[in-house]
């Protein structure tokens, strides 16, 4: 006894609806991805407000080991004496150069040990 199945036809439209509300979503967010932000007109307002300055610190180590504090080169003897003035509070990032001695790194990192710093961005490229 043979048993036939009849499925000669799929119906298909709510794939294709599912398929077109994708497509729809897809292309709204991807406009916000392009731009990074969603653009907005903002009103200006009369008070002035005081921009703060910068409270990060960004030591750099060059490949060659020069150590510059935010654009400043810094000697290793002064480098001590620069992070104590530097709050604890606020944030240091550090960038290495990938072929910079990790002497140098962690000759900083030592530095910010001993004086309890703890608020540390090790920044690295994707």
């Amino acid at each position: 006894m043979r048993r036939s199945a009849k499925f000669d036809n799929i119906n298909v439209v709510p794939f294709i609806d599912i398929m077109l509300v994708l497509l729809v979503i897809v292309l709204t967010t991807a406009s916000f991805i392009q731009t990074g932000l969603i653009k907005l007109d903002l009103p200006t307002g009369s008070s002035k407000i005081e921009e703060q300055p910068k409270k990060e610190l960004k030591i750099s180590i060059k490949e060659n080991g020069d150590i510059f504090f935010d654009k400043e080169q810094v000697s290793q003897d002064e480098v001590e004496k620069r992070l104590l003035s530097h709050d604890k509070k606020h944030p240091i990032h550090l960038y290495s150069d990938k072929n910079a001695k990790f002497d140098n790194f962690v000759f900083i990192l030592d530095i910010l040990k001993e004086n309890e710093y703890e608020n540390l961005g090790i920044i690295t490229k994707k």
